[in-house]
């Protein structure tokens, strides 16, 4: 059957909404399917961009310690005995091997880590703009490309100075934003209502970027209906289940609806609050592992790995949880919204006010971070894709939009951060955990308060052809 029949049928069928075909319903179940591999694709995409966005992370204790000894976890930090001069000499010889050192402040590692936040806010909404009318498929791609090859550029760039690997790690954020901004507008039309969050959460779960990026052009497509590889089963129940939306934005915008809509300001409130935790997490987990918890440069990425690796696999259940609990009809939507929500504020609030008294026991923080790691996924089910409920239509616009929020947030938070830190090295930590959880707990409540998850008027078709 061509392309084109096949859409003529589809488009015969979603006139009415009817779901009972036997093709669609045959469709709706398991995994082999081409949104689930679009998903994993997604997923892919996004594990690079997290690569890309940890590695400083991970490597800067390295690049900044002047004193770190290779060895096992508990081993002694004492260097070669002081009679052993030439020992002392073919030490330093190999560290400086091993990785060059910069004399970097905690103040200047903080603007470092948060650099990608300084341009990023200006990206996403002519981004989610530009995607929700032309498509995602050729941004993602490109964007991710792009991001890809300056991460190469890294290591050169740091030894030209820090002005330039500030410079170059603010374009890369510009790149990175792009994509986590315009994919959304994808799932727009590929995401079923009862698989949302599984197939958002499989692909936000997560040198190979550039390999992703040739993998995204041949396999991605902005709509169902032009894929040459879907079956006419699946392409049925997609866009039968999306059959009742209005999915087409339009050159216009209710802007001045939106700026009076609490829900809306719900979630770009909380955009800011929570982001604001996660960039702390993300930025200077692994420099807590390594100058707090007194772990050494090798075991601190280790350690720092399994935090992302717990992260993974909590995010890929959240979102099965989510639509399962929302298929069998035992919460309503707005319920499981909240209910992900507080869990991702609530568990890692109590974990990072826990962490300064239990500094001294590395397996304890260890478990305590693993938890903090695994409760935070359950935003990505609550809040942080909220704005798919409420206005479906402006899916691109309204992601970029809280993309702004999130970015400013971390531009901030890694920052202030840096200088906390520098000014009192033991209380430093536990001050930035404790503003991180007022912050936090402030947009909760917010949220709790605003948030819908009913389509809003002025997103409907009606409310924007009058205006």
């Amino acid at each position: 059957m061509s392309t084109r029949a096949e859409a003529k049928g589809v488009g015969a069928i979603s006139s009415d909404g009817n779901l009972n075909t036997a093709h669609a319903q045959t469709s709706r179940k398991g995994f082999c399917s081409v949104r689930h591999g679009l998903a994993l694709i997604m997923h892919l995409c996004n594990f690079s961009l997290n690569s890309q966005k940890m590695s400083l992370s991970i490597a800067i204790p390295a690049m900044v310690n002047s004193t770190a000894w290779p060895g096992p976890l508990n081993a002694s930090t004492e260097g070669p005995s002081a009679h052993s001069q030439d020992g002392w000499n073919g030490t330093l010889r190999q560290l400086k091997a091993v990785a060059p050192l910069y004399d970097w402040s905690p103040e200047i590692q903080g603007i470092l880590l948060s650099s990608t936040n300084y341009g990023s806010f200006l990206a996403p909404i002519p981004t989610g703009y530009i995607a929700g009318l032309f498509g995602a498929k050729y941004l993602v791609g490109v964007s991710l490309l792009l991001s890809s090859i300056l991460a190469l550029f890294i290591p050169l760039a740091a030894d030209a100075g820090v002005l330039s690997l500030i410079v170059l790690r603010i374009v890369q954020g510009i790149a990175q934003v792009m994509v986590l901004t315009s994919q959304f507008s994808i799932w727009v039309k590929w995401a079923p209502p009862l698989e949302k969050s599984q197939l958002i959460n499989i692909a936000l779960s997560g040198g190979i970027g550039c390999a992703c990026s040739f993998l995204w052009f041949p396999l991605a497509y902005d709509d169902p209906i032009n894929h040459p590889f879907i079956s006419t089963g699946e392409k049925e129940y997609i866009v039968c289940s999306l059959a009742q939306q209005d999915r087409s934005p339009g050159w216009s915008l209710p802007i001045k609806a939106m700026i009076k809509s609490l829900p809306l300001w719900g979630i770009l409130v909380f955009y800011f609050t929570g982001f604001w935790t996660i960039n702390i997490l993300m930025a200077y987990i692994p420099t807590y592992i390594s100058s707090v918890l007194q772990a050494n440069l090798r075991d601190s990425g280790i350690l720092s790995a399994l935090l992302l690796g717990v992260a993974f696999i909590s995010t890929i259940l959240c979102g099965l949880l989510a639509d399962f609990l929302h298929s069998r009809k035992i919460f309503r939507l707005i319920t499981i919204r909240k209910l992900s929500t507080a869990i991702g504020v609530l568990v890692p609030s109590v974990v990072l006010v826990s962490l300064y008294w239990v500094r001294s026991s590395i397996s304890t923080s260890m478990g305590l971070l693993a938890l903090c790691s695994a409760a935070t996924t359950f935003c990505q089910t609550g809040a942080l894709i909220n704005f798919l409920d409420i206005a479906p239509r402006y899916t691109s616009f309204l992601r970029g939009l809280s993309q702004v929020f999130g970015h400013l947030s971390g531009a901030i938070s890694s920052t202030v951060a840096g200088f906390l830190i520098s000014q009192d090295s033991e209380f430093g930590w536990r001050n930035v955990f404790l503003i991180s959880v007022s912050i936090n707990m402030s947009g909760l409540v917010f949220y709790l308060i605003f948030s819908q998850a009913k389509v809003q008027d002025w997103a409907t078709e009606q409310t924007v052809t009058q205006l």
